[in-house]
């Protein structure tokens, strides 16, 4: 009971919007500068059909998904040398901050005179999730039970019963959130990058040739395209994890407990 009414009141509030959203169009009248929600929807009907639209998905889904595996690998790699060598950690930390102070826009205009634009938005993908999933992996090792830690060392636990009893479980809720946030600025940057990059058959150029020409029921449609490939593989993916997660230490909680 008490989900089906957080469901509608969800629900509500989208409906609410979508009317706010219907009135500032039909007060401005204008489509060239606000499309209604049914015309936005229609474009989206009409573009789903095509297999020039699936294509677009699959070319910058592909890229982007691949810049966040990049940069889960290359993020927890670091985390775990910084923790075995600390002199790690103060070598990255410049170039880390550099990433996380710089414009996307500055990383997208340098990057196009390193790469060509069909791998631009798995680069600047990978950049923008770097440091936020290496700070969500060096949160949760520091949160890692000292007291676990010494019982491990004493009873000479192997490696693989310490990562699943002790480590595990201290990193991954940390790093569960840390992917929840990264995969939202994946999405944002990895198009942002297609955007200026302008890769043929990717959504960042059909977004800059509805711009272009004026057809902004596409530029909504395509921008709630991206608003749900976001929404979906996130939720996806953290579903995968949390399935992974009970599977390596469901069984070792219960024994540390």
């Amino acid at each position: 009971m008490h989900d089906y009414k957080t469901l509608l009141r969800r629900a509500g509030a989208v409906l609410f919007w979508l009317a706010v959203w219907q009135a500032a169009a039909m007060a401005i009248g204008q489509e060239v500068f606000l499309v209604s929600p049914v015309q936005a929807l229609r474009c989206l009907l009409r573009l789903l059909p095509q297999a020039d639209f699936w294509h677009r998905v699959g070319f910058s889904a592909g890229r982007i998904l691949l810049g966040f595996g990049l940069g889960v690998v290359c993020s927890a790699s670091l985390a775990v040398a910084a923790e075995i060598c600390p002199a790690t950690e103060i070598l990255i930390a410049p170039v880390l901050q550099l990433v996380k102070a710089t414009p996307v826009a500055s990383f997208i205009i340098l990057a196009l005179v390193w790469v060509r634009g069909s791998s631009l938005s798995v680069l600047i993908s990978f950049l923008m999730v770097l440091p936020v999933l290496y700070g969500a992996v060096r949160t949760g090792i520091r949160a890692a039970d000292p007291q676990l830690l010494e019982m491990a060392k004493v009873f000479r636990l192997p490696l693989g019963r310490r990562l699943r009893a002790v480590w595990l479980p201290a990193v991954l809720p940390a790093f569960r959130q840390g992917c929840s946030v990264a995969l939202g600025i994946c999405w944002k940057s990895g198009v942002a990058a297609e955007v200026i990059g302008l890769p043929n058959g990717s959504i960042g150029d059909a977004l800059y040739r509805a711009k272009i020409t004026l057809s902004t029921g596409e530029l909504f449609a395509w921008t709630f395209v991206i608003i749900l490939l976001s929404a979906a593989f996130e939720k996806l993916f953290l579903r995968a994890l949390d399935a992974v997660s009970r599977a390596l230490i469901g069984g070792e909680e219960d024994a540390a407990c």
